[in-house]
Formats: structure tokens, sequence, C-alpha cells
């Protein structure tokens, strides 16, 4: 049976409390103890959402964390219709990138979930790849409105160039995770933009 909503309400609390905790303390310091007294929880109230136990909860808090990179985009994602709107996305990404720094707690989860026993590493996998395919046809459909309306080269396959300005994007976040440095993604982004035709509007 789908859950109540006071149900559902618990559990998204347990999520969020587990993912703070993972974003304070670190993954390899989660504790459902630790969770439980953050949420104000009992241990069968976690084990009725989560009869996975501490593998299931990654699993929930890689979800969670996979949609917060899209909803931190919005509203410009989502209205990718102009040049102007571009420009504010590119910006947007590489402000929330920059505060981020080193700590991805997505990468995180799926690299934990990546050692786990079971279906932990295809889990894992999955979010990853949900998440991409959802951040790419936003791209996309923001290149074939500009195609469309003439904006941009008729031409141009929109799935394709979306797939390319993803693929920078995310080498540009793992040269970030990596060295701290958010410079490859900035290029990315905006060689991204002026191989589509977008160079950045005047102010």
């Amino acid at each position: 049976m789908p859950p109540t909503r006071k149900g559902a309400a618990t559990r998204q609390r347990i999520v969020e409390g587990a993912a703070r905790e993972i974003r304070e303390e670190g993954v390899f310091a989660l504790r459902l103890e630790d969770v439980m007294a953050r949420t104000s929880t009992s241990k069968s109230q976690l084990f009725h959402y989560f009869p996975g136990g501490k593998d299931e909860l990654l699993l929930a808090v890689a979800r969670f964390e996979a949609a917060r990179v899209l909803e931190d985009q919005q509203p410009e994602l989502g209205a990718l219709t102009s040049r102007q709107a571009w420009w504010r996305w590119r910006d947007k990404v590489l402000a929330r990138y920059r505060a981020q720094g080193v700590s991805c707690p997505l990468h995180v989860a799926l690299s934990q979930l990546g050692t786990a026993a079971g279906t932990g590493a295809g889990a894992g996998r999955t979010v990853a790849a949900e998440l991409l395919a959802q951040w790419q046809r936003r791209l996309a459909a923001g290149i074939r409105h500009l195609r469309d309306e003439g904006t941009l080269d008729p031409g141009l396959d929109a799935e394709r160039e979306a797939a390319a300005l993803l693929a920078g994007v995310q080498g540009g976040v793992l040269i970030l995770l990596t060295t701290g440095s958010a410079d490859h993604l900035e290029a990315a982004l905006d060689c991204g933009l002026a191989r589509l035709g977008l160079a950045r509007p005047a102010p």
C-alpha cells in the first residue's frame, strides 16, 4: 500500500536528515543511530521505511541529492528559451559548483553505493543515469526551442549537442572535485555555448 501523507513525510524527514548527516560528518561516519537522533525517529520507524537498512537509505539519499542537482538549476534549466536564459543558466551552474567545492554529496552517496553488496552498484548507476537523462532532455528542449524559432543553426542535432554540453559540464565537475578549481567547468560551459552560437549578450 502507498504510504500515508504522514508516513511519506516521516520517510522524507529521515532521508533529508541522513543527507545532512553525510554533508556534515561524511558518509563513512554515517550511523543509523545518528540519523534517528537527528530526525527524532525510532529504529522501528527507520526500518519500516528502509527495511534494507543503511544501503537502502543511502540509495534514497542518492535519489534525493540527484533531484537537488536539477532543482538547484531551476527555474533557468526549465526555461532555456533565449540567449539571456542560457547565460543565466550557465552562471547559476558555475556558482552552484563553485560554492559546493570538492564536497559533492551525490558523488559521495553514489561512490558508497558502488561498494555495497547486492544491487548497490547497479542501483547507483541507475540513479546517475536517470539524472543525466533528465538533464540532457532539458538542455535538448532548450536547444530545439531556439533552433526552431531560427536563433540557432537549423541543422543542429539538439540531442547530440545537449549530450556534448552535458559531457563537458560533467567533466568540468569531475576536475573540480579532484583539484578544487572550477576553471575547467567554466571553460566547458563557455565553449559549449559558443559552439551552439550563443555568445554572451551585451550587458
